[in-house]
């Protein structure tokens, strides 16, 4: 494989469904490197798995000339006979197929032919994707989710040696401490999108931000979700960014910006439906001492919130620091965690930043600190939630402070950042 490309981590899942007769579904944000998969999978079946290269096709639907072969079912399932009585079976791997008018029928029909192909396709709207696919290929389908890089997949990338060390050593010297906090930083400002990764060059970075940015708001939302105020939904992307880790009042949001109530339903489900931001609840099981209505929001990127302010100051003096590692937080989460994440906060104020919630019902409480601490410290709305929800776990993040302390029967454990593969 190609050494200068950075292999996802979740490359050896979609990997192992190459051999599975349903089809694989990848979806994600524009730019976060589902063609680069593509690629990767088809070099690696013709280096490692010994399978003739013109057995594996390609087709790129943002061009023109590749969308045009599947303007009709009839005619690619003669392309199909075609190719097939020459190889016994193909890979027929497709980018951006939500351009098809309706690609969960166009699927559908080939599938349910069981001619010896297996399909991989891509996809940059959830949106689209669920309102075109889901009913079509129920039961046909895999779905993967590839996100802007994880801090981790971008650290192997910029010092393997350094990850290495953090992935095998449980405790780790203040030397390499610092110089993966430094990595931290510059990550959480510039964010993950892999152009913006492999960049070295800071002007270069926000120019490549800014080239994102606005073909994600021009070509995609104005284009393809036919925006009737595209500046008005500018201003409410803007708007959201300055609000991350806050719970969001839509009622305050609508008067700020001059749109009524289901526009802004309408524009928020396309943003998490793009993947640019996620609203997440609030966890509650008492209904009339917990606020269960207001969410919180998050970048799915902090690079690409940033760029929406125009703010990319150094972490260490930036003024949002603590929501910005905060959104960091999340982010990894939401890339890992199999399960929900809300965030708690009673009508007495009493908060915690976020409770992770796996398939079986277990919670973990986690309270994010953008300080370098020397001491164990809980805060008030950790003690109370720990006191109304007994729990064995529960997580403090901070910049400098790993250790244990138990609180009852609750141990709480202090991590850095960079250690929160230990939870996920």
């Amino acid at each position: 494989m190609n050494k200068n490309l950075v292999q996802r981590d979740v490359f050896p899942s979609i990997l192992s469904t190459l051999s599975e007769k349903e089809i694989t579904v990848i979806i994600g944000p524009r730019q976060t490197g589902k063609t680069t998969i593509l690629s990767q999978l088809k070099e690696h079946m013709i280096e490692k798995q010994n399978i003739p290269a013109q057995k594996i096709k390609i087709f790129n639907l943002d061009l023109m000339t590749d969308l045009a072969l599947f303007s009709s079912q009839t005619d690619f399932l003669k392309y199909l006979e075609d190719e097939l009585k020459i190889h016994k079976n193909l890979y027929l791997f497709i980018d951006e197929a939500q351009r098809l008018e309706n690609p969960g029928l166009f699927l559908k029909g080939i599938y349910d032919q069981t001619l010896p192909v297996k399909f991989v396709v891509t996809g940059s709207s959830s949106l689209e994707m669920k309102s075109k696919f889901s009913e079509s290929l129920a039961g046909r389908k895999r779905i993967f989710r590839v996100y802007p890089f994880s801090f981790f997949e971008f650290l192997k990338h910029k010092d393997p040696t350094l990850f290495k060390i953090l992935s095998t050593s449980d405790k780790i010297s203040s030397y390499h401490h610092n110089h993966i906090l430094s990595y931290l930083y510059n990550f959480i400002i510039f964010g993950g999108y892999p152009r913006i990764v492999l960049e070295e060059n800071k002007e270069q970075k926000i120019k490549l931000l800014e080239e994102i940015y606005s073909s994600y708001i021009e070509r995609d939302i104005i284009g393809f979700m036919r925006i009737k105020n595209p500046f008005a939904f500018n201003r409410l992307v803007t708007l959201l960014a300055g609000q991350i880790g806050q719970m969001a009042n839509f009622h305050e949001i609508c008067t700020t910006i001059k749109m009524n109530y289901r526009t802004l339903e309408n524009y928020l489900s396309i943003l998490e439906n793009t993947f640019i931001l996620s609203l997440v609840r609030p966890y509650a099981t008492n209904l009339r001492k917990e606020l269960t209505k207001m969410p919180k929001v998050y970048y799915v990127d902090t690079g690409f919130r940033n760029f929406a302010l125009k703010d990319f100051t150094n972490f260490e003096n930036h003024r949002d620091r603590g929501s910005l590692l905060e959104n960091f937080c999340y982010s990894e989460f939401s890339k890992r965690w199999n399960g929900a994440i809300y965030f708690w906060r009673t009508k007495e104020k009493a908060e915690v930043d976020f409770v992770l919630k796996d398939y079986y019902g277990n919670i973990i409480p986690l309270e994010i600190k953008a300080q370098e601490m020397s001491k164990p410290s809980i805060t008030r709305g950790l003690q109370s939630f720990i006191k109304t929800y007994p729990v064995k776990k529960a997580y403090v993040i901070n910049l400098a402070l790993k250790e244990k302390i138990m609180l009852n029967s609750t141990q709480i454990e202090f991590i850095r950042p960079y250690e929160i593969l230990s939870i996920t």
